[in-house]
């Protein structure tokens, strides 16, 4: 089953909720039965495939194990190379399931381990970094199997998750917490089941796939619209579930549209991701790079880190060679950017006039735009990328 997709898979979490409910209001912790309902949900994503469910099974001995080591290890050496050894052999099994249409056609992995990886991985480095001195195993395995997120986000923290679960709300924070988290289900409803709904079934599919720029275009901003509402939609009813069991997922969307450059774009589009990825990747990069002095313009750490992250990120999503292209294509357009926005006269004069913003914003509308065509890989059709 997919999670927020059907009209069973909303039945069955509205009532799965009640408990939950219940707890919050007498004021007592949900985190336990939490728990139990997120190894119920993992069970019934992955549904009667008894293979996923022993990938699944496997996948999380291993990575506990992982992780439990590598805490024993790090409070013995703080050794760097270790780290980043425990870090490949944790998205070992990620890389194989990406890499695994080259080798056959059948489905391997299970839902939201890519989204999981991403958590392990915090935690091993956080562990690293000595901000992560002991882990409970029951926050652990909730964290990790937390299922309003586990398909599609948002990105969650550990210690900001425990911080949550662990901390019993009273009568009146809780109902604030119920209130918003309706607000949020709601408007994530209405994105993903009308708004992108509409766009999908009234413009999208009714668009020739001839080679013509009419056509073209239609789809990049159909697409563009469409993949909004649908994956923000997704976001918030995520968003609004975590709130009925205590915990406050990050946003994931704010208004990405109406960015004026491609940098702040990418601090409003799937911020969660886009975060992680500034924080465990372009960062420790550049900061690598500059202590170790590998070059002699911090400007060349920067851009190189630029393309590295966002090459990565192409990667995550899939080793076809359109989303490698997705990938370079915005790690150029965040390089491009802060080079025009340290460099031009112009931009400086007048960045702060409306005209001049409201023309940044149709510009990095379609920028973005453009890049999410070649994220759809639609341009495959024409040129067999």
């Amino acid at each position: 089953m997919t999670p927020f997709e059907s009209n069973i898979f909303f039945y069955i979490l509205f009532v799965s909720l009640i408990p939950a409910i219940l707890l919050g209001i007498f004021e007592k912790r949900i985190k336990y039965y939490g728990t139990l309902l997120s190894i119920f949900m993992i069970a019934l994503f992955i549904g009667s495939n008894k293979f996923q469910l022993l990938s699944f099974l496997c996948f999380y001995a291993w990575e506990v194990l992982l992780i439990k080591s590598y805490l024993i290890i790090r409070n013995k050496t703080n050794k760097a190379s270790l780290m980043r050894l425990f870090i490949l052999l944790s998205i070992f099994p990620l890389c194989i399931v990406k890499f695994s249409h080259f080798f056959t056609t059948s489905t391997v992995g299970f839902i939201g381990i890519s989204y999981i990886t991403f958590r392990i991985v915090q935690i091993i480095i956080e562990t690293h970094d000595g901000l992560i001195k002991k882990i409970n195993l029951i926050d652990l395995t909730y964290f990790i199997l937390f299922f309003p997120s586990v398909s599609s986000g948002p990105i969650d923290r550990s210690r900001r998750f425990e911080d949550d679960i662990n901390k019993v709300l009273k009568r009146r924070e809780y109902f604030d917490y119920m209130g918003t988290g309706i607000f949020k289900i709601f408007q994530g409803i209405a994105y993903k089941f009308i708004f992108s709904s509409l766009i999908y079934n009234h413009w999208l599919i009714k668009i020739s796939t001839s080679f013509t720029i009419s056509s073209i275009l239609q789809y990049m901003y159909a697409y563009s619209l469409y993949l909004f509402f649908d994956f923000a939609g997704y976001s918030c009813i995520a968003i609004g579930t975590g709130y009925f069991l205590g915990v406050k997922l990050p946003e994931n969307f704010n208004l990405p549209f109406l960015s004026k450059s491609m940098k702040e774009f990418w601090d409003r589009w799937h911020m969660s991701l886009s975060f992680w990825f500034r924080d465990f990747v372009y960062t420790r990069f550049v900061m690598t790079s500059m202590k170790h002095k590998w070059f002699k313009s911090r400007y060349t750490s920067s851009y190189l880190g630029f393309m590295i992250t966002m090459l990565v990120m192409g990667i995550w999503h899939g080793t076809y060679l359109y989303y490698i292209i997705y990938g370079l294509y915005e790690g150029f357009l965040l390089v491009a950017t802060d080079y025009y926005q340290r460099k031009n006269k112009f931009y400086k004069a007048h960045k702060k006039e409306k005209w001049f913003q409201a023309l940044s914003i149709f510009v990095t509308f379609n920028l973005a735009c453009f890049g999410l065509l070649l994220f759809s890989g639609r341009l495959t059709i024409y040129f067999k990328i």
